[in-house]
């Protein structure tokens, strides 16, 4: 006899979401993603306040950075964990757009939703899109301009990208002094890609303005007591090692004495294996010591005695940096002294920032080294502001790397979506139905910047829609003017890097979402009692 009843295969806590339901689920937790994010984008575009929870509470964050605010929001959703893991890998390949590429993979699913209740098949809508996709990256690929031969106009490039890039930030106000710290900055690389080479130092007091470049390497500490304060010809040993007194480090090991001298011969001997390690480290004829750990009174006093500039607790991501510039190597053991190499620079002095004293290591062997160091009102404004400058010298490297360009207000999406749109014209099938809601999509971008901005995004975004099919390529959405401009005329100038990336990720990301039928939840763990011993 054949019993009726489901069969069910799956353990008893694990879920099963099948067809429509589970592919319903995936949309809603993607479009709402795409809706959180959706009010920062443009460069009217309003800010995120993230309150911290746990071992930092009460943690406040002021950002409008796509990928800082997603990777912040715990998400249980699996679409939207995808949407996040995307803004997290446009953030690290290009710095930029992690707004727009959350936002237009939130507007493409948004689009196949209304497709796949017209019942066209997702494997049809997918077919569609590739299409459309190939469309868009060609269309974009001939509008996009390339000045990298004039060096004048494309450093002037540059400034109009590092503008557009921080004019939706918290640096807007002070976008012309900041892009010309970023563009300085990154020149100086010579067309190495390595921003490793630009230290970022964050210091409260003054205004935004007050930030500088400075061409040299600064570190923030401070040499021992009774040490040179300036060191000119400096060779450098930079080590992570242990310059605290030898404790004995075994777990609940105990050392038992029967008088007060056997406790100064264990002072005493503990000394003078200090003193041998740092005899070990002169040997090795540096004038400069830096430890990433800890220096003790005792040695740092045998350092000044030798006339040796030791500085302690330099933070590992300082010295890293630091043997980059000065080309050095890091070391943790001292008795070869001839395989050590040493790093060198030709002077180190201390300067003062605020009320702060900070080292500058000036003429080290990477020229291309240099320090932005940003002042301002709060922490909160200084961190969003290391944020905005770390995506502007990002996008700056990826333009240096490939010069191309292409113009934003919404003009680069426009011309993808009117060529996609005449593309679809001439396609048979439900492809071109596809090719439609995908256009559709890239006319999303133009619209949310307009709507952010407070101005009537249909009549903005028609208007635009029109110019760009009488032949206006470099027609934009002005929104200081709330009107179309030329954006050629007003610099409005984006990295074809960064465009062409969002393109790819975003349609890739609905894609494979789209592709989802079935969603299993895997049976929570069992906990059970620890019967073992310590």
């Amino acid at each position: 006899m054949v019993s009726l009843n489901p069969v069910r295969i799956l353990k008893n806590e694990a879920g099963e979401e099948k067809a429509e339901i589970a592919r319903l689920s995936l949309f809603v937790g993607a479009i709402a993603i795409g809706d959180l994010v959706k009010s920062t984008l443009g460069p009217k575009g309003m800010d995120k306040i993230l309150v911290a929870h746990g071992r930092s509470a009460g943690q406040v964050q002021v950002t409008n950075d796509g990928a800082t605010i997603l990777k912040s929001v715990g998400v249980d959703n699996p679409a939207a964990k995808i949407l996040v893991d995307m803004s997290r890998v446009q953030d690290d390949e290009v710095g930029d757009g992690t707004t727009s590429v959350t936002v237009f993979a939130a507007e493409l699913l948004r689009e196949a939703e209304k497709l796949i209740d017209q019942k066209i098949h997702p494997q049809t809508i997918i077919s569609g899109w590739r299409n459309a996709v190939n469309v868009a990256r060609e269309a974009l690929g001939n509008t996009a301009a390339d000045n990298s031969g004039d060096p004048e106009h494309f450093r002037e490039d540059l400034m109009n990208i590092a503008r557009t890039t921080l004019s939706s930030k918290i640096l807007s106000q002070h976008k012309e002094h900041f892009s010309k710290l970023a563009v300085d900055a990154v020149l100086r690389l010579k067309g190495s890609s390595n921003l490793s080479a630009i230290q970022i130092i964050k210091k409260r007091g003054a205004t935004l303005a007050d930030s500088f470049l400075d061409e040299g390497f600064l570190l923030d500490k401070k040499p021992g007591v009774h040490q040179p304060q300036k060191v000119t010809d400096a060779r450098i040993l930079i080590a992570n090692t242990s310059m605290d007194a030898d404790k004995i480090k075994v777990f609940g090991s105990r050392v038992r004495v029967d008088s007060m001298a056997k406790i100064a011969e264990l002072e005493t001997a503990e000394k003078e294996k200090m003193k041998d390690k740092v005899d070990k480290i002169i040997k090795h004829g540096c004038n400069v010591f830096i430890n990433r750990q800890l220096i003790y009174n005792y040695p740092e006093q045998l350092f000044a005695d030798a006339g040796v500039m030791a500085i302690e607790h330099a933070d590992f991501d300082g010295i890293e940096r630091l043997a980059l510039v000065t080309g050095g190597e890091i070391v943790s053991t001292f008795d070869n002294p001839d395989s050590v190499k040493l790093g060198k620079c030709e002077l180190i002095e201390q300067i003062m920032i605020g009320e702060d004293t900070l080292l500058r290591f000036s003429g080290v062997p990477l020229g291309e080294a240099c320090t932005v160091v940003i002042r301002g009102a709060t922490q909160q404004i200084i961190d969003e502001a290391e944020r905005s400058l770390h995506d502007a010298l990002c996008v700056l490297a990826a333009t240096v790397r490939e010069s191309r360009i292409v113009y934003g207000g919404g003009c680069s999406e426009m011309i993808m979506a009117c060529a996609v749109m005449r593309a679809a014209a001439a396609t048979p099938g439900k492809e071109a139905v596809a090719m439609e809601a995908f256009a559709r999509a890239l006319q999303q971008l133009p619209t949310v910047i307009a709507d952010n901005a407070g101005f009537d995004s249909a009549q903005l975004v028609s208007e635009l829609r029109a110019a760009h099919n009488s032949g206006g390529n470099t027609m934009g959405l002005d929104m200081e003017s709330g009107k179309l401009g030329c954006m050629k005329r007003l610099g409005v100038t984006e990295s074809w890097v960064v465009k062409r990336q969002v393109l790819l990720s975003a349609a890739e990301a609905a894609e494979m979402i789209l592709r989802v039928d079935d969603i299993l939840r895997a049976a929570p763990r069992k906990r059970v009692q620890d019967r073992g011993r310590c």
